[in-house]
């Protein structure tokens, strides 16, 4: 397993699990408490099992584009680095 930010543009991977405690403790920049912020990283389509293919990761810098389903969801570096994926063979 790996981290959905060290993906290159164009592999795909199935998301693996999502470390929630980390995603959701520091709740600062929402004003939702845990559950809503989880349900929000849910309602995105980032759930295990899904698979996911990178659009774009411009040299591991800034944020990621990434397909889930038929949605495109920008995410920052640091959120993709907490969803834990499994790569895919083409």
């Amino acid at each position: 397993m790996v981290p959905l930010g060290l993906l290159a543009a164009g592999e795909k991977a199935e998301v693996a699990e999502t470390k929630m405690e980390e995603l959701i403790s520091p709740c600062t920049k929402c004003q939702c408490d845990k559950s809503g912020c989880f349900s929000r990283i849910e309602d995105m389509g980032l759930r295990a099992g899904k698979t996911v293919e990178i659009l774009n990761n411009h040299r591991g810098q800034g944020v990621l584009l990434v397909k889930v389903d038929e949605s495109r969801i920008a995410m920052n570096r640091g959120m993709a680095m907490k969803i834990m994926v499994r790569r895919k063979d083409a």
